[in-house]
Formats: structure tokens, sequence, C-alpha cells
């Protein structure tokens, strides 16, 4: 029976290692992504302040 409840305890410790190793890269991951977006989007956003275009193009 002890032996059962020790099994137990390490199969559940490696589960949770396991599940937080990919919910961390995965948090991970997302902030990247989220930062390289807004850099895009804030470069992308000078860009137009500073272009030389007087009219922005309208969609007909």
């Amino acid at each position: 029976m002890f032996w059962k409840i020790v099994g137990a305890l390490i199969l559940a410790w490696l589960a949770f290692l396991v599940i937080g190793s990919v919910v961390g890269f995965l948090l991970k991951a997302i902030i990247w992504i989220a930062v390289i977006g807004g850099v895009a989007f804030l470069g992308t956003a000078a860009y137009r302040a500073i272009s030389n275009r007087k009219e922005p193009k309208r969609l007909r």
C-alpha cells in the first residue's frame, strides 16, 4: 500500500512538471508574439506618420 501511494505521488509530481513546463513555454511564446506584433505595429504606424503622402489611399 505504501509503494502505491509513493508511486501515485511521483506520477502526480511528474505530471505537474510536464504541465508546468508546457504552460510556461506557451506563456513565454505568447508574450514574445505580443512584443513582436507591438513593435511591428508601432513601426508601421511611425512609417505611415512620417511618409510623404498627403492623402491616404481610399477604398472605392
